[in-house]
């Protein structure tokens, strides 16, 4: 008789590592290995390998970078969502387009269970469960953070170590990191103190501030409805445009984040972030939202945009909330079409010029030079009337006291 299958989200990362063959002397399972390409690079190299010599029967290696930009990265840019005020989402939304695909292969395998390595203090066990929930919601989840005996990473370490198993950390390198296309994060170690400043080892990607190049750079993005289609006038592809926006990014030491954020699970936890394209990408699509929303749109699609965070932070893709928000967003971004430029300098971006054939900026209204548009005089009754409720009350109280 056949084994039941087992479907385990993996990356080839210290968790996803010990799983396998923790499952195979745990369960009677057949083991099927998954690892999802957002963007990892050559992290996914050498993980056929792995995965059958730790117990494997097979690996899948799926390339969802495509998907991710077109179908979770860009609706999460157009709605303007950041989580408190920092955080760029990047591996919030990297889980749903992984969950998809896990199901996708769950029910092609005919398996029975999906396996994550996620822990039970951390976010991506939710986002990982709610989207197998939402899209197969009698699939068996086994979540070997939650119930095995290994209590910390040192455990997880030695227990590799006692097997045999390579593993991308050590005991003294001990950051978490995750990685794809968007971000790159680091957590754990000595980032757990928030009173410590993150040594320039900590960064992969990005280059430390200081050591950023001494001249500025010019960097120009060009929208269409809401979306991002050349860099510096040449058309991209979605993957090819955000790998370019990284890169030039990345030279300038833009994007870095230190954040102690509120985790879904109740704690707060302090992560690092480098998040160069996505920066460069947020900081010109809010400059042309400035001049191509008016301002009652502008001010509610702020509020939504928070809301929207919360939703993809939380693990809700796959709700008819979030679609509704993005129905919302879609008409916000019919006139944000244009171009974008901006420089880059020691860490920081900074806008320098906008423009869009769909402009609500008047010079001619706005001026404070002579014109034959607008007639100071209106403002005083328009003054009267907005101030005429502060003012009945200022009364009232006068005559209160009196």
């Amino acid at each position: 008789m056949a084994k039941e299958k087992v479907i385990l989200a993996y990356s080839g990362g210290l968790d996803t590592s010990i799983i396998i063959p923790w499952l195979k002397e745990n369960y009677d399972y057949e083991v099927v290995a998954m690892a999802a390409d957002v963007g990892q690079g050559e992290e996914l190299n050498p993980l056929h390998e792995k995965a059958k010599k730790t117990g494997a029967s097979k690996l899948y290696i799926e390339d969802l970078r495509e998907e991710f930009v077109t179908d979770y990265i860009y609706p999460t840019l157009k709605a303007g969502a950041v989580y408190e005020g920092k955080y760029l989402l990047g591996t919030s939304f990297a889980r749903p387009v992984i969950a998809k695909r896990l199901v996708e292969i769950a029910k092609k395998e005919g398996a029975t269970a999906i396996c994550h390595g996620c822990t039970g203090k951390g976010n991506d066990q939710v986002r990982f469960e709610l989207g197998i929930k939402a899209l197969a919601p009698h699939m068996k989840v086994i979540a070997p953070w939650r119930i095995w005996d290994i209590k910390s990473r040192k455990d997880a370490i030695d227990y590799a170590e006692a097997r045999g198993i390579p593993i991308p950390v050590t005991k003294k390198h001990p950051y978490s990191m995750d990685r794809n296309l968007w971000h790159l994060s680091h957590e754990g170690g000595d980032l757990e103190n928030p009173e410590k400043e993150p040594g320039d080892h900590v960064y992969l990607i990005c280059n430390p501030p200081e050591k950023a190049p001494d001249t500025p750079e010019y960097v120009t993005v060009d929208f269409a409805k809401g979306i991002p289609v050349k860099v510096n006038d040449k058309k991209l592809k979605p993957v090819k445009l955000i790998e370019t926006l990284n890169e030039i990014g990345a030279k300038h030491g833009v994007g870095i984040d230190d954040i102690v954020e509120n985790r879904l699970v109740g704690m707060k936890s302090r992560g690092i972030y480098e998040n160069p394209g996505g920066a460069i990408l947020y900081a010109a699509h809010n400059e042309l939202e400035s001049i191509t929303l008016d301002r009652l749109t502008m001010h509610q699609k702020h509020q939504l945009a928070q809301k929207y965070a919360d939703i993809v932070y939380d693990g809700l893709w796959f709700t008819p909330l979030r679609e509704a928000l993005d129905a919302f967003v879609d008409v916000t971004q019919q006139n944000v079409t244009g171009k974008v430029r901006l420089k880059l300098y020691k860490g920081n971006i900074y806008p320098a010029g906008v423009w869009s054939d769909y402009s609500l900026f008047s010079e001619a209204f706005a001026t404070f030079d002579e014109d034959e548009v607008y007639n100071q005089k209106d403002s005083e009754g328009f003054i009267n009337l907005f101030g005429l409720p502060t003012k009945v009350r200022a009364l009232m109280e006068e005559k209160r006291k009196g």
